[in-house]
């Protein structure tokens, strides 16, 4: 070897060291950026070339393609996180979000423990062979929440509490677990119908929103669990509704949703991102569906007695009375529901009472004031609670003003209905 050979050697390994670090310096927030475009859903992928070659769709055709699928089996991962931009219940105490169903009730019962959902981020497994069997479990680091149907019963266990809760079929079978009418899918029990859990789920819920004031298109294509996939997006043409884009990711091959994610129109991370890390379209084992109770399990049989009329109460306050005067202003996605708060007054306060105390304790008026912004208009004065979602206005005349509307499209809602 040459004398300068070493030296040569060095500097050329110098020189790609150098090289590499510059390049990660410039590519590694090129990745970040994707990642979190990705994650928001505004963009099918950064890298185009990464996406499956496709047979061109259009809008209407895709529409038609997931309303025909009818996928009776499958097993998979959800992930699913939900931002509402709602502060911690941690500091209310008492007052925090629970489970059982009020006196009798379990820790385990799917009415109010699915509700966690509603919040954070969450892992899910999920399976289904038929209409007369499903399994949903919430995975957690140290426990696990399943809800399982197999036939006439719907049994759900918390590890955690180490509770049981039974309920015989009381519905008409068309419910998926998890919320949303499924094709093929769903039993009855009683998983929140208004909390939707699976990409499927969440997109039917969506699709019911098209109508001549929303734009609906395909935007390219993308990988999501290992499968192909169109992307639908779907968006407000009107201003002024809190949502920004729906993003629905769909299996090109038999239809299956595989991906949610709607993101706000104020920007930031999504406020709703469900998607399948695996999934899997063969039959699971039958074995899935299996339960029975742990020893030492406390079990909770439910007669359905709980549940009875509790349709038929869904506009009443806390005292019984019903609101009065519902309506909805507006249309497709600015619409807004009106009605009012029993009584004829706003929110009461932590010091609205006589001698001073007020309905509210002060934990849960805490709670209220971090949601409220003070506004004034034509109607007087009130409060706007807001999510990054849902937005109400309270005037402190007791009208409600309700929507996936701004800030502004509320008080001039209320303008006008003065």
């Amino acid at each position: 070897m040459a004398p300068n050979d070493s030296a040569h050697t060095t500097e050329e390994a110098r020189d790609l060291v150098a090289g590499r670090r510059k390049a990660a310096r410039y590519l590694v927030p090129v990745g970040v950026a994707g990642v979190a475009a990705a994650t928001i859903g505004l963009v099918p992928a950064l890298a185009a070339s990464g996406d499956p070659d496709l047979p061109k769709i259009s809008a209407q055709q895709l529409i038609e393609k997931i309303a025909a699928s009818d996928a009776q089996q499958l097993s998979g991962t959800v992930k699913i996180k939900t931002d509402l931009g709602l502060p911690s219940f941690g500091g209310l105490g008492s007052f925090a979000p629970k489970g059982g169903g009020g006196k009798g009730g379990s820790s385990a019962s799917p009415d109010s423990k699915l509700m966690e959902l509603a919040s954070g981020s969450h892992t899910l497994r999920v399976a289904a062979d038929g209409p007369d069997k499903q399994k949903l479990s919430v995975l957690d680091k140290a426990s696990e929440y399943s809800v399982v149907h197999s036939g006439d019963d719907v049994w759900a266990y918390d590890s955690a509490s180490n509770e049981v809760y039974h309920s015989k079929r009381a519905g008409d079978g068309k419910k998926e677990l998890g919320g949303g009418a499924a094709k093929g899918h769903g039993p009855s029990g009683k998983a929140p119908e208004s909390l939707p859990t699976t990409p499927k789920a969440l997109a039917e819920q969506a699709l019911k929103s098209v109508d001549p004031t929303t734009s609906v298109t395909v935007d390219g294509t993308s990988h999501v669990a290992g499968r192909d996939a169109y992307q639908l997006v779907i968006k407000p043409k009107q201003s002024g509704s809190t949502i920004g884009a729906i993003r629905i990711a769909v299996d090109a091959k038999n239809g299956v949703p595989l991906k949610f994610t709607l993101a706000p129109s104020g920007g930031g991370k999504a406020v709703i991102d469900a998607g399948f890390t695996k999934v899997d379209f063969g039959k699971p084992s039958a074995s899935t569906f299996d339960f029975t109770p742990p020893k030492g399990a406390k079990v909770t049989q439910d007669d359905g007695k709980a549940h009875e009329g509790r349709g038929d109460k869904r506009f009443k306050g806390s005292a019984g009375s019903e609101f009065k005067g519902l309506d909805v202003i507006g249309k497709g996605w600015n619409s807004i529901a009106r009605l009012d708060v029993p009584g004829g007054k706003g929110i009461p306060s932590a010091h609205s009472g006589k001698g001073g105390k007020g309905d509210v304790p002060p934990e849960a008026q805490k709670f209220l004031n971090s949601l409220g912004d003070k506004v004034t208009g034509k109607f007087g004065s009130g409060t706007v609670y807001k999510t990054r979602l849902v937005n109400a206005l309270v005037t402190d005349d007791g009208k409600v003003f309700v929507g996936a509307v701004t800030k502004d499209a509320l008080v001039n809602a209320a303008n006008a209905a003065k």
